[in-house]
């Protein structure tokens, strides 16, 4: 199977009505990698990745699991799968050790063996202090591990996650990172969707940057840094400074639209070489906005996402499909749509 890559898709289409929420999408996802999907909400990322799952008709185009056929074969697919979607899955009147004894129980493992899965998956993901709190007592972080457990009671050779760290705070982030790299490290392919420039950064092996439902750029994250130049002048304006003005002078001088931070008064400008941060500082000295700090360091995949969509990942109104747009149902008004979290009782059927 190692042989075979993890995901083969070639030609990718998904429509709902007159949008095409998926258009022509090319994707291949090497086994023991950590794959990333990035782009902003409605880009088609969960679309996406519910079509991979067998929970969405492929509407044209092919895609396989390690060689099988996911429209033909979805039964045999699910087998390969493991899937964590947006929100939680589990039931909050059950206790944890409840939940993934009832997750193994769906997924065929005798009673005895659910137990003792959910027992070592507790854990393995920090919970077995826990293990018999009800969910409702949860942390968000707290539900996310248990989801990401839910989904690896069969040790499924891929891994389908979706925004795995939407809503929790940086530590739980972190930790979510660390949990995401021992599955890797355990054997496992990931594939995972984010709209965090800085997730696809620390945990991607390779980045597919998709936008209104097709994949405008792939590589790994330096690749991908490198199209938009060899480093980036970062300024920090000083309290005050006028950021529309400081835009104007970059642009006069080198020609680049800078990506800007407006809450925080930030100014990321590509140079194509690094002596040309002294052109900008005197331009904006004559032009009187003030500047409280200056660096020069490797562009970020924020540079990269602007520069290739002229929008930054945050918000992307009314691009890709209506079942990509942060609604948690992941449904189609008039469709019967599965969501990502009804994967594990749909692959029990």
């Amino acid at each position: 199977m190692s042989a075979l890559p993890a995901v083969q898709a070639g030609g990718l289409v998904k429509r709902f009505g007159d949008v095409r929420a998926v258009d022509q999408i090319d994707l291949e996802v090497r086994h023991g990698e950590i794959f990333g999907v990035l782009g902003p909400n409605g880009a088609g990322k969960t679309t996406m990745l519910k079509m991979l799952a067998t929970l969405l008709t492929i509407d044209g185009g092919r895609a396989e699991i390690f060689g099988v056929d996911v429209a033909a074969e979805p039964h045999r697919v699910r087998q390969l799968i493991g899937v964590t979607g947006q929100y939680a899955s589990v039931d909050e009147d059950l206790t944890a050790a409840e939940n993934l004894w009832l997750f193994g129980r769906l997924q065929g493992l005798r009673s005895a063996d659910s137990r003792a899965t959910a027992r070592r998956l507790l854990e393995q993901f920090g919970l077995g202090e826990a293990a018999e709190r009800r969910i409702s007592t949860f942390s968000g972080g707290m539900r996310r591990r248990l989801d990401l457990a839910a989904s690896l009671i069969t040790r499924p050779p891929l891994i389908f996650l979706d925004e795995p760290t939407t809503g929790l705070d940086p530590r739980t982030r972190g930790q979510m990172w660390d949990t995401i790299r021992e599955l890797v490290d355990d054997g496992c392919t990931v594939l995972l969707t984010t709209q965090y420039l800085d997730e696809a950064d620390q945990l991607a092996d390779r980045v597919c940057v998709i936008d209104h439902g097709r994949k405008v750029a792939e590589g790994t994250p330096d690749e991908l840094k490198t199209q938009v130049g060899d480093s980036t002048l970062q300024l920090q304006l000083a309290p005050g400074a006028d950021q529309e003005l400081a835009r104007v002078v970059v642009r006069r001088v080198l020609g680049e639209e800078p990506v800007t931070t407006p809450e925080s008064g930030r100014l990321n400008v590509p140079l194509d070489v690094a002596d040309r941060a002294a052109d900008v500082l005197i331009a904006l000295r004559e032009a009187g906005v003030g500047i409280a700090s200056v660096s020069v360091a490797k562009p970020t995949l924020d540079e990269v996402f602007f520069a290739l969509t002229g929008h930054g990942t945050a918000a992307d109104p009314g691009a890709g499909g209506p079942t990509d747009a942060g609604d948690p149902a992941g449904t189609v008004p008039g469709q019967d749509t599965p969501s990502l979290d009804d994967t594990t009782t749909e692959m029990a059927r």
